[in-house]
């Protein structure tokens, strides 16, 4: 088995890993992230004991205990080049021996929740809410330059999606992924779960025009119409499709629960989030330690 080269994986002068600066008995197995560093402070709030934390860039990382389990909280950082960076680098802190730089035999699998903000997709979706994410639908083609193995219904709910829009071919062809059953049903068997719409950018990717015009201007008309079998879009955000993505192509379980800020349908924003935030990490960190 060959080494992997410094420039293939990049340590820091500590050997930590390279972007999150962290050694592998530094992360739980159970990881809880966010975009926000705030908000992996506020998960982090809620441990019985924090053991560890440090901050690197945007990636803050808390480890400690509740209720007797060991979790990590984690911020990501936005979009989907974050989520690249941080998936593969907490993926190598378990499966490669960053000492010896080379990959370990026996695998090491995690289980990665994103407790996140979104807008809702749907005019009947309350604002302050919680929903789901059943599927990643990805229209920030990372997953395009990894090999992956889709499924038939990935790749269905995508060719379905393409017709249904008639999504331009000069576009970075979108791409599917589901997220882990069990997981879901641990974390979010009560919530209204469907599929989430992964944008590259927060405003024209997801239909907001301020000054700049839009290339096409009913894509969120597409987006609320789209119905394959029983599965509908729900809401728009910036990480899941990747988080779901490399996930599956790393073996580990992954899962995205997002409060509702804002009806895109009904052009409404939540008063205090907040607030709503705080009930969602409460209620997450629950389901994870009873």
């Amino acid at each position: 088995m060959s080494d992997l080269a410094a420039s293939e994986l990049p340590l820091n002068d500590d050997g930590s890993i390279y972007h999150l600066a962290l050694h592998p008995d530094e992360i739980a197995h159970t990881i809880l992230i966010a975009g926000d560093p705030a908000r992996a402070r506020k998960i982090a709030s809620y441990f019985d004991r924090i053991e560890f934390e440090r901050q690197n860039r945007e990636f803050c990382t808390f480890t400690g205990e509740l209720n007797g389990k060991r979790l990590s909280a984690m911020s990501t950082g936005i979009g989907t080049d974050n989520i690249d960076i941080a998936l593969n680098e907490l993926d190598a802190l378990v499966n490669i021996d960053l000492q010896n730089r080379q990959i370990k035999p026996n695998k090491t699998e995690l289980e990665i929740i994103r407790l996140g903000t979104c807008g809702a997709l749907q005019e009947g979706i309350e604002i302050d809410s919680f929903v789901a994410s059943k599927y990643g639908f990805g229209f920030d083609g990372l997953l395009n330059f990894y090999q992956v193995e889709y499924s038939k219904d990935e790749m269905e709910i995508r060719d379905a999606f393409i017709a249904h829009s008639s999504f331009p071919d000069e576009w970075s062809r979108p791409y599917v992924v589901r997220g882990d059953q069990g997981l879901l049903n641990k974390v979010a068997h009560d919530l209204l779960i469907g599929i989430t719409a992964t944008a590259p950018g927060f405003y024209a990717p997801q239909g907001r025009k301020l000054r700049a015009s839009l290339n096409i201007e009913d894509m969120n008309d597409h987006l609320r119409s789209f119905q394959w079998q029983n599965e509908r879009f729900v809401n728009f955000e910036m990480e899941t499709s990747a988080l779901f993505g490399l996930s599956k192509i790393l073996g580990h379980k992954a899962a995205t629960v997002c409060t509702v800020v804002a009806n895109r349908m009904r052009k409404e924003k939540s008063k205090n989030y907040q607030l709503a935030v705080s009930r969602m990490i409460e209620q997450c960190l629950e389901r994870l330690t009873a």
